[in-house]
């Protein structure tokens, strides 16, 4: 019984693309940064290979890795999450999703406070921790709603949960994808839900994304239809739309994403695990939090030997990432750069380096030819 386990550590690049002066990201090296934090430990990936990747220079190499390895680069044009997790699984986006550098036209704007009722506060990009407190208190006053962008194709909607149920925002949300389509198909409306008092507004894990469905069919599609099990944790029902999936599990951070994966290695079933785990993107990739960084990916690592101990004979273990988000740069957005690839066979725990691999999508073609696509 063939089962696969795919980890997306959200943001965790290593290293500048060739074009990432078209996007701004010239010196962008995700794992470089946080790697000198003093916080920084990650024994157990050096151990599969993750030091000996072509390019990285973070870490020591270690001298017999138990996984093959490999650089990865992203065709697709664009360095958001949606672009980033559908190469992966098998789409090459030629075009980039639309972004708001200006925020968003007028007549989007007035569509939606018209279909919801409510108002609308900022309309530009802005840092999501940012953004409610600097309009949190008159959002709080005036029950409009926050809206607002960054550098991904995104439409993002905050709320207070005391002045916006969740279901509520949720439903906004909603009204906004059905709006956003065409040339203003965004990747992704998102809902923010916040809490706490002025001063001290926290956004919780009660976010919810509303995605555009992939433009061509996926590995999860190829594998769903052929009778096998595609099993989504955290954020991938969403970026995904729900297709190609036959069980999905939320959840409220990267602690519980790794809990979930390791209920999942304990269960039988044939097919494809599928985790994102979003903290290292979400809390400190975009906050230029490089301790915070380190520490996400350190426990990552002391967890690791916790999912390899579970993994069968027949299992296989991917871990990549989806683009950049370097906590050191002056910008919070994420950067264009080459993403990690490797790959444990337990039944045959010895690595080879691959080099560097044209497109996330290897990983799909990786997957599909373990099921015998």
């Amino acid at each position: 019984m063939k089962r696969v386990f795919l980890i997306v550590l959200d943001s965790v690049g290593i290293g500048e693309l060739p074009d990432a002066a078209e996007y701004g990201d010239i010196g962008s090296n995700t794992l470089l940064s946080v790697s000198k934090s003093k916080c920084f430990s990650m024994p157990n990936m050096k151990k599969l290979g993750l030091f000996n990747i072509d390019g990285v220079t973070a870490g020591e190499k270690e001298a017999a890795p138990l996984a093959s390895f490999a650089r990865l680069k992203e065709l697709s044009k664009g360095k958001d999450t949606t672009i980033g997790h559908w190469e992966i699984a098998g789409i090459v986006s030629k075009r980039p999703l639309p972004t708001y550098p200006n925020g968003f036209p007028p007549q989007i704007i007035e569509e939606f406070q018209r279909k919801t009722g409510r108002g609308i506060l900022c309309n530009r990009p802005y840092s999501g921790t940012q953004v409610i407190q600097d309009y949190g208190k008159e959002h709080m006053e005036t029950g409009k709603l926050i809206v607002y962008t960054s550098a991904d194709s995104v439409f993002q909607v905050a709320a207070h949960e005391s002045v916006v149920q969740v279901e509520e925002l949720y439903h906004y949300c909603k009204i906004a994808r059905n709006m956003l389509h065409g040339e203003h198909g965004v990747g992704r409306v998102i809902a923010r839900p916040f809490t706490g008092e002025n001063g001290r507004f926290t956004r919780t894990y009660r976010r919810h994304d509303f995605s555009i469905e992939p433009l061509e069919r996926t590995m999860l599609d190829k594998l769903k239809s052929a009778g096998y099990e595609v099993i989504a944790v955290g954020k991938i029902a969403d970026i995904f739309a729900g297709r190609g999936i036959t069980e999905s599990v939320q959840t409220s951070g990267n602690e519980d994403g790794i809990r979930q994966t390791l209920h999942y290695l304990d269960k039988e079933f044939e097919g494809l695990c599928f985790v994102n785990l979003v903290d290292f993107d979400m809390l400190y990739g975009h906050r230029n939090d490089v301790d915070g960084y380190a520490k996400a990916l350190s426990y990552f690592d002391s967890q690791l030997p916790k999912i390899l101990q579970k993994m069968r004979k027949e299992d296989t273990l991917i871990i990549t990432a989806d683009h950049g988000c370097d906590p050191s740069a002056a910008s919070t957005d994420h950067s264009r750069e080459y993403t990690p690839l490797l790959i444990y066979d337990a039944l045959n725990p010895a690595g080879r380096n691959l080099g560097t691999l044209e497109g996330f999508y290897e990983v799909s073609e990786r997957v599909l030819g373990i099921f015998g696509f």
